[in-house]
């Protein structure tokens, strides 16, 4: 199979996506495939530092912060700092891990399967430490939410999962975050690092 030029990679990335979202929602029929109804970034008071809802379990903001406030007072005691952990509440299954003052949460269908969010929790937590060169506290997450909704936005899309590989994501994270035309020397690590891989790509399949 002859690989198409890489100089319209955005359009073909997009095409990529498109195709596999389609055979994805084939496999699954319905309503049965996996869907994520939140992402939740709060810190260690239960305050919101990004959240993302793909469901309408949660009709307003009132029922948001209320759903927030109930599984952060659940889960605040857990020991979930060495490794993720898994409750049913309200009805959902929620995947959740702890680092420093920011406290990462997935929430599924009660139905959902645990690996695939477990999948997806990992892969947002791995791709906000590589962006933030492994600085994760609200301090370094106030201060790049632009980086942080971008991640949401590569990794799941109205509640569909997209990708769950931290160093893609990071990569287009980077990628999409950057100004063409900065030089190299006023690029973020992150973003240097990304201008060097598209350099790369571009030379292994030309």
């Amino acid at each position: 199979m002859e690989l198409e030029p890489l100089n319209d990679r955005f359009d073909l990335l997009v095409t990529k996506r498109s195709v596999e979202v389609l055979s994805f929602v084939e496999i699954w029929h319905g309503d049965s495939f996996p869907v994520v109804k939140n992402i939740l970034l709060l810190d260690s008071e239960g305050k919101r530092v990004a959240v993302k809802y793909y469901s309408d379990d949660w009709p307003t903001n009132t029922a948001k912060l209320a759903f927030e406030k109930s599984l952060f007072a659940k889960t605040m005691k857990s020991n979930a700092r060495t490794e993720a952990e898994i409750t049913m509440f309200d009805s959902n299954i929620v995947l959740y891990k702890f680092v420093q003052d920011l406290h990462f949460y997935v929430t599924g269908g009660e139905d959902e399967n645990e690996l695939i969010l477990a999948a997806v929790l990992q892969g947002f937590f791995d791709s906000i430490s590589l962006l933030l060169r492994s600085n994760v506290d609200k301090r370094e997450a106030l201060e790049n939410l632009d980086l942080i909704f971008l991640c949401l936005d590569e990794i799941v899309e109205r509640g569909m999962i997209l990708e769950t590989d931290a160093n893609v994501i990071a990569g287009k994270v980077a990628v999409n975050s950057m100004d063409p035309s900065a030089p190299l020397s006023e690029q973020t690590i992150g973003q240097a690092l990304a201008t060097a891989r598209e350099h790369l790509t571009r030379t292994l399949f030309q």
